[in-house]
């Protein structure tokens, strides 16, 4: 049986992906690090640029998504939120 990731799942692998890139991303290595099709990732991307939790940037013309400070700290509190759940039996 295949179960559907939660949002704050697929947001966390984003946001892991960028992080193990030492902060900054090509689109692609988002998209195979998280596991999303194209379409889904730039729904993502685009809301999280929205929100503030990563930046897009160019750089010689390639395109790159680097996590923000607001960032960071949501990654590292959906990891709290994951260890605490856990400790009671719930995945998020």
């Amino acid at each position: 049986m295949n179960e559907r990731r939660s949002k704050i799942s697929i947001l966390k692998d984003i946001l892991r992906t960028i992080e193990r890139e030492n902060g900054r991303a090509k689109p692609t290595h988002i998209l195979y690090g998280a596991n999303l099709s194209h379409d889904r990732l730039k729904k993502y991307l685009d809301n999280l640029v929205a929100e503030g939790f990563i930046q897009k940037i160019e750089e010689k013309g390639q395109q790159y998504y680097i996590t923000t400070l607001k960032g960071k700290e949501f990654f590292s509190g959906i990891n709290k939120m994951k260890k605490f759940f856990e400790a009671f039996g719930v995945e998020i």
